[in-house]
């Protein structure tokens, strides 16, 4: 198994302080390993760290910028019909190999895995900015999705190997700020190369040096003691059955309700489908000899409960980034660009807790009132966003995102820690994976629950506004007046479709018809807030239970309640 890095001389005895254990207590239960290994220097780590940011914002900068670029993509490849595949391949093989990049790194070492996703998302990302139709994109965008997904959980699982878990905070805050930084970068990178003579290609070719780069620092930079377990048996069938699990859950989400209708024997024959696959992972599991997900994880409460909240934020989270710069385009007009500056309070915030959460909890250990407070954030966050329906001035919407972000920044990593150090060394990593697959699960199913609620109130709005004029011009015709309620109505009809279209096209529609369906908009965005806010009030349930334990690492701590 691999071990943590140790420092080149053993202690030569107990740390000043440390009580010494009886001799009969010895005898009874000699110790197998020490109690308190020693870590690499914070110079090393910092070098680690710089591999480990550069890879982790390349793959997340790919996946914020193609967003931008999706307009100009689909008008050069064509294939309109399959758009929401671009986005959706990626997510699912990201999400559904989350846990099996884990595991693997357990049997085959940290270094190898890390620059086998390093690997497999750059010839990804080549593949992509060379396609040359929207088949060959939706595959390569899969494969960059399989790469990412180690990208997006080994940092935190070698993290997770180099840094005792007390020290693991001021750490764990940069990885928080990678996220945000692209979350930020991603729209106006995307918007720059899209407009420029480099062309939307380029939104997947600028990652590749940055991640040649980082694979160059971990190869020199990252020293670890590793012997590959060549003996041990890898559980290819419960990898296999996870992924099709996860991967016909997230076709369900992301497609049901728009191309696939919910009530439909294609949604029916996905749902069965999904609950079969669990059910029979969850019998693979239980008897592998070295399962993917152990099963024991979940008699582990902390694990339990913090995979829960991480489904909450997961669903928050990207639920909110998706949709936000949506309803500032459709509602308020504002350019991509703007649109997506308008987020950088969600962002700011976010960064500020998750760096300064990440070092106070370094110096106590202490990290129970963290996400408590910050799930107590996130609900009235949602319940002030609420409230933008009634203020043309956007405040609500900007004290919302703060509210929110601040919310964020004390609950995404501080789960994660909080897991790694209630759990033993052999578990680590798998824990670390599943906590992140939940996490990115949760994010495919708040974007699918938020777009299900949008749609459907407004398809329900515009309706009533179609119910509305057709009355108008009933009346019309009974008293011989003419309103404009004929033009209105046919000019519903024809807009029923651009509804759903780019803002571009709803903000060219003629004025009366325009008004109609960006009031609709309005009212279905309202109904996504709301939805927001039984989500953190289960996510504050959820890590209102967990116990408290301190970190592990540094000067003793006091359990908290």
């Amino acid at each position: 198994m691999e071990q943590s890095l140790r420092g080149k001389s053993k202690p030569k005895g107990p740390a000043p302080g440390t009580p010494t254990p009886a001799i009969d207590d010895l005898t009874a239960n000699p110790p197998s390993a020490p109690e308190t290994p020693s870590y690499p220097s914070r110079k090393v780590v910092r070098r680690i760290m710089l591999g480990l940011v550069l890879a982790m914002l390349t793959s997340m900068l790919t996946n914020s910028i193609i967003g931008t670029a999706l307009p100009t993509i689909m008008g050069e490849l064509g294939g309109q019909d399959r758009l929401a595949w671009v986005a959706t391949a990626a997510l699912l093989t990201m999400t559904a190999s989350t846990p099996v990049w884990g595991k693997l790194s357990d049997i085959w070492g940290r270094k190898l895995l890390f620059q086998i996703a390093l690997g497999v998302f750059i010839v990804a990302s080549l593949a992509a900015g060379f396609a040359q139709n929207i088949n060959w994109l939706i595959a390569a965008r899969a494969l960059q999705g399989l790469g990412v997904g180690g990208l997006a959980t080994l940092p935190n699982i070698i993290l997770g190997d180099v840094v005792s878990p007390r020290e693991r905070g001021r750490y764990s805050g940069l990885i928080g700020m990678v996220f945000g930084v692209s979350t930020v970068l991603g729209p106006l990178v995307g918007g720059f190369l899209v407009d420029s003579p480099l062309g939307w290609r380029w939104c997947f070719l600028i990652t590749v040096p940055l991640a040649v780069v980082a694979f160059a620092v971990i190869q020199f930079m990252f020293r670890m003691p590793f012997t590959p377990r060549r003996k041990a048996p890898i559980d290819w069938l419960g990898a296999a059955l996870i992924f099709s699990a996860a991967s016909t859950a997230i076709v369900l989400l992301s497609l049901g309700g728009t191309q696939i209708p919910w009530n439909s024997p294609a949604a029916y024959a996905m749902g069965i489908g999904t609950v079969l696959l669990t059910v029979a992972a969850i019998l693979v599991e239980r008897r592998a000899a070295e399962p993917i997900i152990p099963t024991r994880l979940f008699r582990n409460r902390t694990f339990v409960l913090a995979s829960a909240g991480s489904v909450t934020v997961g669903m928050m989270m990207f639920g909110l980034i998706i949709y936000m710069p949506q309803y500032l385009q459709m509602v308020h007009g504002m350019s991509p660009t703007v649109s997506g500056l308008m987020t950088l309070p969600l962002v700011g915030c976010f960064l500020v807790t998750s760096i300064g959460s990440g070092f106070a909890i370094s110096g106590s250990g202490r990290w129970k009132a963290y996400p408590v407070v910050g799930m107590v954030l996130c609900v009235l966050g949602f319940t002030v966003l609420t409230m933008a329906q009634y203020d043309p001035g956007l405040t609500t919407v900007v004290v919302g995102q703060m509210l929110v972000g601040l919310g964020f920044g004390l609950n995404m990593q501080i789960l994660l820690l909080a897991t790694q150090s209630s759990l033993p060394v052999e578990d680590m990593a798998s824990g670390t994976a599943s906590v992140t697959f939940f996490r990115n699960l949760g994010g495919a199913m708040g974007v699918a629950a938020f777009g299900a609620v949008m749609v459907g109130r407004l398809n329900n709005a515009l309706a009533d506004a179609m119910t509305a004029a057709r009355a108008e011009l009933e009346a019309d015709v009974a008293a011989g007046t003419d309103s404009g309620a004929d033009e209105l109505t046919v000019g519903l009809e024809q807009a029923a479709e651009s509804a759903q279209g780019s803002p571009e096209l709803v903000h060219s529609l003629p004025d009366p018809i325009r008004e109609v369906v960006v009031h609709a908009f309005d009212h279905a965005m309202q109904g996504v807030f709301v939805a927001g806010v039984p989500i953190a009030a289960c996510g504050l349930i959820a890590v209102t239970f967990m116990k408290g334990v301190p970190l592990r690492g540094g000067g003793p701590a006091r359990a908290e309640k």
